[in-house]
């Protein structure tokens, strides 16, 4: 488990300790990074849902991001999360929230530019929460939202405004690209 590209590639993350956390692998992390354009990710804010040890919002970082909140319900994988920030050197542009991702959407209130989650591939549906972030302030037009999924999980076209624009799938993995208020980008 490293970055696999900006700033710090080819660094080692710390993984989880336990099976709390499956964290993104670094095929599905290099594919999403490299379908993003520059813009969508230099200079932005970004939020990491179930952001697991923080790997893409690392990623995000390491490729020019200005800020990351990174939320996780779990105490294990928050803990490894501030060591693998800490260890990139970071801490300085990133807040972690660990809490429940329905939560911190009720909680956070800045709007994001982009939005990545990989959430675990146990949870049935995906919808309440993309239905959830759809309706939040957290979304602005324009707003990338980069969804990883098992391809177990059917995803909608549109959540509100979120509109599908592109998917591919790596393996079991699937990748959603949303974008608020756009059918195109």
């Amino acid at each position: 488990m490293q970055v696999v590209g900006g700033t710090v590639k080819g660094r080692k993350l710390i993984p989880p300790s336990d099976r709390s956390s499956r964290p993104t692998s670094s095929l599905v992390k290099s594919a999403i990074f490299n379908i993003l354009r520059p813009e969508q990710v230099v200079g932005v804010r970004v939020l990491d849902l179930f952001a697991g040890t923080g790997s893409l919002g690392i990623e995000a970082l390491s490729r020019g991001a200005n800020w990351v909140d990174l939320i996780e319900r779990e105490i294990n994988c928050c803990n490894i999360m501030g060591r693998n920030l800490n260890h990139m050197g970071f801490s300085d542009k990133s807040k972690i929230y660990c809490m429940p991702v329905e939560e911190a959407l009720q909680t956070l209130e800045e709007a994001y530019q982009l939005i990545l989650m990989d959430p675990p591939y146990k949870l049935k549906t995906l919808d309440p929460v993309l239905e959830c972030l759809s309706e939040s302030s957290l979304v602005e037009t324009g707003t990338v939202v980069v969804v990883g999924h098992s391809k177990r999980q059917d995803l909608k076209s549109d959540y509100g405004d979120m509109i599908a624009v592109r998917n591919r799938q790596y393996g079991d993995s699937w990748v959603h690209f949303f974008v608020k208020g756009r059918t195109t980008w």
